[in-house]
């Protein structure tokens, strides 16, 4: 049975934060708020924690397109080869926000995603996943939860997606109704910006 953990973006609370966090670095799973969709997200150091999420999802851990959920660009070069100017300066004007950024993956990778050449990097511009991942002290490895229902992509109420998840995962956060748009997808690792996937995001930016 999952905990249901009611947190508020205006002012989250630093206990729950805390035992949040106790329970990802313990191998835990947790439902949290994004400024898109609900994300699935573990600790980027937890083997067993992403061999769960990997599983859940249906994949192969090494095969995976999970997202990296940083609290800033302060850590990057332990993820992302060194990028130039210009891709910093895109990613200082579109972060936090709703953008999930693909960048060519540094060698100093966890081991699962050691051959991966590129890496997606997401900094949600939401005040409990940031607070979740600067207690942590590194990124999570997050994905979006999606429905199987063909009309609605995403479920936004955490009361149901605490009904779906409550025996997959250890916490589930509510963090009020989430949205039903996933993050818009940019590649970064070529030479110049390309759209992957129109989600949230205003594209005049790039």
């Amino acid at each position: 049975m999952a905990d249901f953990i009611k947190l508020y973006e205006e002012n989250p609370n630093p206990r729950d934060i805390q035992n949040i966090v106790k329970v990802l670095r313990a191998g835990g799973l947790i439902i949290y708020p994004t400024d898109t969709v609900y994300g699935l997200g573990c600790d980027i150091t937890n083997i067993k924690a992403l061999e769960r999420i990997a599983k859940i999802k249906g994949i192969k851990l090494e095969k995976s397109n999970f997202s990296f959920v940083c609290e800033d660009l302060s850590n990057l070069s332990d993820y992302v080869k060194q990028i130039d100017t210009s891709t910093f300066k895109i990613l200082k004007r579109a972060l936090p926000g709703p953008y999930t950024f693909i960048l060519p993956g540094a060698k100093t990778l966890p081991n699962p995603f050691k051959k991966r050449k590129t890496v997606g990097i997401r900094v949600p511009d939401n005040a409990i996943a940031l607070e979740i991942v600067k207690e942590l002290g590194n990124p999570i490895v997050s994905t979006s939860i999606r429905d199987e229902d063909e009309i609605i992509e995403y479920t936004t109420d955490p009361e149901l997606i605490l009904e779906k998840w409550d025996k997959l995962v250890d916490i589930v956060i509510d963090g009020g109704y989430g949205g039903n748009e996933a993050s818009t997808v940019v590649d970064l690792s070529g030479d110049v910006p390309e759209v992957i996937r129109e989600g949230k995001g205003d594209l005049e930016i790039f």
